[in-house]
């Protein structure tokens, strides 16, 4: 009991300190937990171990993820320099001739598209490097950038390969039918983010901006570069071989997860591009060098990030608290309510969630969930189906490495974008509900006897 509400506890005041900015998302990440284990082990309810023990647990979940995003930043950070992305920028500027609406529809749809890996630091990289040009050349606001990056990839994430939907299938035993069920509302999610969301902040910034209708003079004067330092950078003779380079990559990174023959760790691509990137465009060791030290820095924020978000993970699953957490959402729920146990599952899976690892929910608090739903006469797919409809909230939760990424990128603020990105990912989780519930995959109500 009493390490429940430490649990509980934690939370609350983490998601104060971070909406009120009173810490960095980095200092929080490591000194709340911290704090709350020690207070855990000190009353004696946390789990038999040590801080160091709990601390290296959560830093290898996310040691991988880290390595990765350090040479995904600095080979994404490359091509920006020898200006792969200029003329994707130019056409797109040409494309939207000033119209934020159309600029906002074209990033729904090329996050959707890009999501189709299930790897949201590849379409984060590969999102901010196309749009954050074009939004700042056209003073548009980067968090409807944020936002629509991180829903499309939200609903994407329910593809087989993208990982819940995956620990569903395992956890519950249910076959890969399950995505047959999910498509419709996935589908209806998508063309919610493409034809409403996008068209509703495309208005706010018409409204905002006014249309600018570009002349093509002026859109090559807004998009020319005219610093001699970044002109100096730029290899526009190597377009062709690094366009093909990053399709390559992208390309096996996605083919790798569907043939296991040719999967290889994106760590291990993104290091092998990122030794040919520097080779062919800057051969002086000394331009490597200089390179490498100017994009770092970046890479270095995000990735510290990346392994705080670790060590708050090992430290809330290592001393019990996560457990304590899970539990505390099974024995909450009152009996009257069985006979809607599926929808039970499906509300409970949004704040679980976010509040807990993919890991931890998934082989956690479902197990115990299923168990009593099955004896309500609910079934496994039923179950499956209802536990994914939290993932709406999913990657706005601090315990997802790559947001930190997309934050770094655009620059925003944590609170602000969750709080933002929320109320259109409720959006999505009314969407995903309705639709499983209409199609008749999960009964909304089973009388008991």
């Amino acid at each position: 009991m009493l390490l429940t509400i430490i649990a509980y506890a934690m939370i609350i005041v983490f998601m104060y300190i971070i909406m009120k900015k009173k810490m960095s998302p980095f200092t929080a990440l490591v000194i709340i937990p911290l704090i709350f284990a020690i207070v855990a082990m000190l009353t004696g309810v946390a789990k038999k171990g040590t801080l160091g023990d709990f601390v290296l647990e959560g830093i290898k979940t996310t040691a991988n993820t880290g390595i990765m995003l350090l040479f995904a930043i600095l080979y994404f950070s490359i091509m920006l320099d020898a200006g792969l992305f200029d003329p994707i920028t130019k056409k797109m500027i040409h494309f939207a001739k000033g119209d934020p609406m159309k600029v906002l529809i074209a990033t729904a749809v090329v996050a959707a598209t890009v999501s189709l890996n299930g790897d949201g630091t590849t379409t984060t990289l590969i999102c901010c490097s196309a749009f954050i040009p074009i939004y700042k050349k056209l003073d548009m606001k980067l968090m409807n950038l944020g936002v629509l990056v991180i829903l499309q990839n939200t609903i994407m994430n329910l593809l087989p390969w993208g990982g819940p939907t995956a620990r569903a299938m395992a956890v519950l035993n249910v076959d890969a039918s399950i995505l047959a069920y999910l498509a419709p509302g996935m589908i209806l999610a998508l063309a919610y983010v493409i034809f409403y969301v996008a068209p509703h902040m495309g208005r706010q910034e018409r409204k905002r901006l006014g249309v600018k209708q570009l002349t093509d003079a002026e859109i090559e004067e807004m998009t020319a570069v005219t610093d001699p330092e970044v002109q100096k950078m730029r290899r526009p003779q190597n377009f062709v071989f690094n366009g093909i380079l990053t399709i390559v990559l992208i390309g096996w990174l996605v083919a790798g997860s569907f043939i296991s023959a040719i999967e290889m760790p994106p760590l291990l691509l993104f290091l092998v591009g990122t030794c040919i990137a520097l080779m062919v465009n800057y051969p002086s060791l000394k331009d490597q060098s200089k390179r490498i030290g100017e994009n770092g820095g970046d890479a270095v924020q995000v990735v510290i990030l990346v392994f705080a978000a670790g060590v708050f993970m090992g430290l809330f699953q290592g001393t019990g608290m996560a457990e304590a957490l899970a539990q505390s959402f099974t024995q909450i729920i009152p009996h009257q309510l069985a006979g809607f146990w599926g929808l039970v599952i499906a509300v409970i899976s949004a704040p679980g969630a976010f509040f807990i690892s993919n890991d931890g929910f998934y082989f956690g608090v479902l197990p115990v969930l299923a168990q009593a739903g099955r004896a309500y006469g609910f079934s496994n797919m039923d179950m499956a189906l209802a536990s994914l409809m939290g993932q709406a909230f999913h990657l706005l939760s601090p315990l997802v490495a790559f947001i930190y990424l997309l934050l770094r990128l655009t620059g925003l603020d944590m609170g602000q974008w969750q709080k933002e990105a929320a109320k259109y990912a409720l959006g999505v989780f009314v969407i995903f509900v309705i639709t499983i519930i209409l199609s008749g995959h999960m009964p909304l109500y089973i009388p008991q006897h």
